[in-house]
């Protein structure tokens, strides 16, 4: 089984794509990944790029996926630690990464920046990988 740590925006394009996951694979997020999600798509609804009833239908979507969702003390710990070493102004992308040097084989995030600024600190993996079966990360 290959745990990956993903965020709004993987959760959002795989309910975009209607994506399957593979059977192997374990979705993981912090617990602020639920209110990030809302927001964003609250977001696009309001600046009209996306209607209501697509907004209802990608969450409905995302909720069927059994994301496993964590926010302990430990890692919130690790997330400061996280934020503080890349000197960024918050901790919200920290906590991604926290959980994935926690408790995940790879972090997917389709930020470009993101996963530049982390390539040092975690595995990742491409978007792709979670379609894929078998225990490679892509």
């Amino acid at each position: 089984m290959t745990k990956y740590v993903i965020g709004p925006d993987v959760a959002l394009r795989l309910a975009q794509e209607d994506a399957a996951i593979a059977d192997e694979h374990k979705l993981l997020a912090p617990t602020l990944f639920r209110s990030q999600l809302l927001s964003m798509l609250y977001r696009a609804v309001r600046q009209g790029k996306m209607t209501k009833n697509e907004a209802e239908r990608y969450l409905r979507y995302i909720r069927g996926l059994r994301i496993r969702l964590l926010g302990d003390r430990v890692l919130q710990d690790v997330a400061w630690k996280v934020a503080d070493q890349l000197e960024w102004p918050e901790t919200f992308d920290a906590e991604y990464i926290a959980l994935t040097q926690l408790q995940a084989d790879a972090f997917i995030t389709l930020d470009g920046e993101l996963a530049s600024a982390v390539k040092d600190l975690v595995p990742l993996a491409p978007f792709e990988a979670l379609s894929q079966s078998g225990k490679s990360q892509g």
